[in-house]
């Protein structure tokens, strides 16, 4: 059996409601790419949301992050729209894509948002990431001489920098080869347990989304919905030995159950 997920209604993190996208094709023809969808996000959890390709997953998160507007239907962060997190410098978002920039060392990198926020540079809390994600013998390094997994935690650790209130995270490990990804699963555990910063991941690995989360939704093909939404009672910390459990495996399997009927 799989557990449904208790939602939060205490002053949630994120707030979805009724949430539609349609995007515009030829002629003047739409199609809707999600909804309607409602999500409670509780204040310091761990949301993975993982569902077919083309289901709306990026889309959702985009909306969360104000870089896709909605249709109809509303998006609150922490009681404000997203636009007003972004002007205050309180989202932190990570892609697939590191985007660092290669002339940058890896002090400058994860430094960056100080100065676009137009921010005096509090050099201790980059150094402080900087030693969370264990690059302290790279941190004059340039992306170039850093392996993906390496410039995949200077993204995290940068998307961290200004303390943000709400991580997103959107196929972070995705080019990532599978040992790799594997440990790179623990280190943003870690680092998430260190931080306890609001997290919503997406994925399209079972495993990752049943290692790092506290609840997993499972989405529909599109029109993206929410099928299916599971707390994952894992203990906390997470390390390697939780994936050889088999309540982890039990997770995993029913996840992979409802996926295929989606």
């Amino acid at each position: 059996m799989i557990a449904e997920a208790t939602v939060m209604h205490d002053a949630p993190a994120v707030a979805v409601s009724a949430l539609r996208i349609d995007f515009p094709l030829e002629r003047g023809r739409t199609v809707t790419a999600l909804g309607p969808i409602d999500l409670d996000v509780a204040a310091g959890s761990f949301l993975a949301i993982v569902g077919p390709s083309g289901c709306g997953k990026s889309t959702l998160l985009r909306a969360i992050a104000g870089l896709t507007q909605p249709t109809s239907g509303s998006v609150r962060v922490a009681d404000a729209a997203p636009s007003t997190l972004i002007a205050r410098h309180e989202l932190g978002i990570a892609f697939q894509e590191h985007a660092l920039l290669p002339w940058l060392s890896v002090r400058e990198n994860i430094a960056l948002p100080f100065h676009l926020a137009q921010r005096p540079v509090d050099a201790a809390r980059v150094e402080e990431l900087v030693a969370l994600v264990g690059l302290e013998e790279f941190a004059n390094a340039r992306p170039r001489q850093l392996s993906g997994g390496m410039r995949q935690r200077v993204a995290i650790a940068r998307a961290l920098v200004l303390r943000p209130r709400i991580l997103l995270l959107d196929e972070p490990f995705g080019a990532l080869d599978a040992v790799t990804r594997r440990q790179m699963n623990i280190e943003l555990q870690r680092i998430w347990w260190a931080q306890r910063i609001t997290t919503i991941l997406v994925t399209h690995s079972i495993d990752e989304a049943v290692f790092l989360a506290d609840r997993v939704i499972v989405m529909s093909p599109r029109p993206g919905t929410i099928r299916t939404d599971v707390a994952i009672g894992l203990a906390r910390p997470r390390d390697r030995e939780v994936l050889s459990d088999p309540a982890f495996h039990a997770l995993a399997d029913a996840l992979g159950r409802a996926l295929d009927t989606v």
